[in-house]
């Protein structure tokens, strides 16, 4: 139940939920912590400074071990999500969509998982070998 009075606000809220209900429904394993976890992305004032740091919001209600649980297990149906996430982006003047998104690196060079990784050049990041290439997501 909504206790949203003015129509538009009702009918934002409506399209809120149902995009956050199919956003849900994207999210096929572990699915609840990575819900708690997206939002509380969404909900950190300013930067997320450690993975850990996330536990601390109010929206993650579990543990700081089910943040790397999440991570670790979960998966995502990333062609429903891709669908999800074009549908709901309203298309400019030429019927073009235009995405920012934060593309700076995020070193972890003895990970063992995560195939989607590449090498980056990271200045400050030092291997075992001492060089500053590493792998990581660029």
């Amino acid at each position: 139940m909504i206790s949203v009075t003015d129509r538009h606000e009702q009918d934002a809220a409506g399209s809120l939920a149902r995009f956050r209900e199919q956003l849900r429904r994207c999210l096929t394993r572990r699915a609840d912590a990575m819900f708690e976890l997206a939002d509380a992305v969404a909900s950190a004032p300013g930067r997320v400074g450690s993975l850990p740091g996330l536990s601390l919001e109010p929206e993650f209600r579990r543990g700081h071990g089910s943040v790397y649980a999440a991570l670790t297990a979960g998966r995502i149906d990333e062609s429903r999500l891709r669908r999800l996430l074009l549908a709901a982006v309203p298309a400019g003047r030429e019927r073009l969509v235009w995405f920012a998104g934060d593309v700076s690196n995020w070193p972890r060079p003895e990970a063992v998982c995560s195939p989607q990784r590449l090498m980056v050049h990271d200045k400050s990041a030092r291997t075992l070998a001492g060089h500053p290439v590493t792998s990581g997501w660029p």
